[in-house]
Formats: C-alpha cells, structure tokens, sequence
C-alpha cells in the first residue's frame, strides 16, 4: 500500500515528513510482510480491495497537491482550507471503508496496521496509535508494528518506549534500513532521554546514533536521501566532527542523481570548508551552484566568505611600521 503524508491539519497541505527537528522522529508506516491468506479467499479480496482504494484515492491526493503547488508558482492556486475540505472528502469513503472492514474483521492485524497508517497520514495519532497496538496484541512478531508505534512514541515524548519498540523492530528483522535510521535519528534528537537510558554520555549518544545510521547505510548503500539526512546530522553535534562531516557529504555528493541534489550538497561543502577557512575550495563550489531556488542561500555564502576572508587577510597583515620620533 503506498502511503503519502498529506498533512490535512497543517496550514499548507503539502506533503509533508513526519520529522520536526525538535520533537519528532521519521516516521515509515511500513505494512508487516506476515504470510497472507490465498488469493481466492473472500475477506482476502475485501481487503486488497480496500487497499486498492486507498491507493487510488492516495495517489489522487498526491496529484492535487502537485497540481496546486504548481498553480500556486502561478498565482492561481486553489485556498488551502478548499484543498483541505477536498481532500477529506476524497478520503472519507476510504475512513468508512476501514471502520467497516474492522467491524467485522477485529482481528485483521494486517487490515489493523494499513488503518493505523492511514489515520497517522491524516495526524489522528491517538487513533493511529490504538490500531498499532490492537494490531500488536494480534501479532507481536511484526516488526513494522514496532516501528510503527515507535515513530509515535517519540513524537508524544515516550521516547524510551520508543527506544524498546525500534530495538524490537530491528531484532524481528535486521535487514531494513530504515528501523536503524528511524533509531538512530530518535536517539540524535532526544539525547538526555538516550543518555538516562542507555547511561552514556551525550558524545557515546551521538556514537550510537552515527552507528545506527551506518548500518542503515550499509543496508541501503545506494539511498541519497538516507545519506543526507545522515550528512545534515553533523550540524547539530558540539564539537564539530568537521573530517567526518565532510566525508559524510562527499558520499552524499556521490550518490545524487539530480543536478539540485548535487548543488545542495555543493551548498553544504562549501558552508563546512568555509569554517576551515578553505576559501578557494568554497568558492569552486559556489560556482556550480546555479539554481535560483538556491540563489538566496549561495549569495549568503558568497557574503560570508568574503568577509572571512577579509578577517584572515587582517590577521595576517604585517605590523604597521611605527613612525620615527621627532
């Protein structure tokens, strides 16, 4: 089943991650790969059935807001409280089915988990989260059921449940990348929780967190996103880790597909390199960035290595002469 955060109670109804850097960690409503009933069985093709429509109707939601972003680069873009109401009807039909499967099949844990995601697209977090757990008290084996209600744990500040549920997750099934950046992102964000829990200190937490990264990393080598966000990371550890950064930056650049990927990144390097004082560096990067939607962010850069290099220059003029007595 696809999902597409539509963000119907924010004031843009963009799509939108569920990651705010102060708060909440990424969420993934990935959908538990449990073996499934035959093809031919009757509730079997209600419930593709219903994932059918929820896909369409997702895809459709995804569409408008396409659509709209690019009217509104146009001055012709539809009032988002219309949008919104538009795309609550839209989904109405999908609600209603799910409340109705579930009333006569309590214990679809699958059925459970798709709800559970739908309603956590929609911000409803307290109904997402009771699905979650009845479909847990179903099936306690499935990993993205744990993962699942981690993501909402650490957003409602139980985060050492959320520690215990994204450890659980990564034990039932080891090999999925995104456990370990949704992990290692919740331990980044909240590090006195991370420190109280596992009793490190907070330069250990962000060693642990860099470490669940990597095994996401090692388990998704070729995912650009995955690399930047773990690239973004290095901003917010004191002291900065500038090598690593760097490095972390350089991979990302490797992996970018797309020409404004490779000139946010160019973006990044040259705003690290210019604490070094790396001027010509910053400036061969600086002059590849060529997208007006960067063009705000690289003349700041521009601005700031000027004067940095101002400063240098100052600090390494020669002394003034002194100018003889009379």
């Amino acid at each position: 089943m696809r999902r597409f955060l539509i963000g119907l109670l924010a004031t843009s109804v963009a799509a939108s991650r569920l990651l705010a850097a102060t708060n909440l960690a990424p969420g993934t409503t990935n959908l538990p790969s449990t073996n499934t009933p035959a093809a031919d069985d009757p509730v079997e093709k209600e419930y593709q059935k219903l994932m059918a429509d929820d896909d369409a109707a997702q895809l459709e939601v995804e569409q408008w807001t396409r659509d709209n972003d690019a009217a509104a680069a146009r001055g012709a873009a539809l009032p988002a409280a219309d949008l919104r109401r538009r795309i609550r009807d839209r989904l109405a039909p999908v609600r209603a089915g799910y409340v109705d499967f579930l009333k006569r099949h309590p214990n679809h844990a699958r059925a459970r988990v798709a709800y559970g995601s739908f309603l956590n697209d929609l911000e409803d977090e307290a109904g997402a989260q009771e699905q979650f757990e009845q479909a847990l008290a179903l099936n306690s084996k499935d990993p993205a059921v744990h993962n699942n209600l981690a993501n909402i744990y650490g957003h409602t500040g139980q985060v050492k449940k959320a520690f215990e549920h994204y450890a659980k997750a990564i034990d039932l099934s080891p090999n999925e990348p995104i456990y370990y950046h949704n992990f290692g992102t919740t331990v980044y964000l909240f590090r006195q929780d991370a420190m109280e829990f596992y009793g490190i200190s907070e330069q250990q937490v962000y060693d642990k967190a860099l470490g669940l990264y990597r095994k996401a990393m090692n388990l998704a080598p070729q995912d650009f996103a995955l690399a930047a966000d773990v690239a973004r990371t290095y901003y917010g550890i004191r002291p900065l880790r500038l090598e690593d950064a760097l490095r972390a930056w350089t991979n990302a650049l490797a992996l970018a597909q797309k020409e404004i990927d490779r000139e946010d990144v160019y973006l990044h390097l040259a705003r690290l390199k210019l604490q070094a004082d790396r001027f010509a560096e910053v400036r061969a990067h600086l002059s590849t960035v060529t997208n007006d939607a960067y063009a705000v962010l690289k003349q700041r850069l521009v601005r700031n290595l000027e004067e940095q290099e101002k400063k240098v220059k100052g600090t390494n003029a020669p002394p003034a002469v002194p100018k003889p007595q009379e």
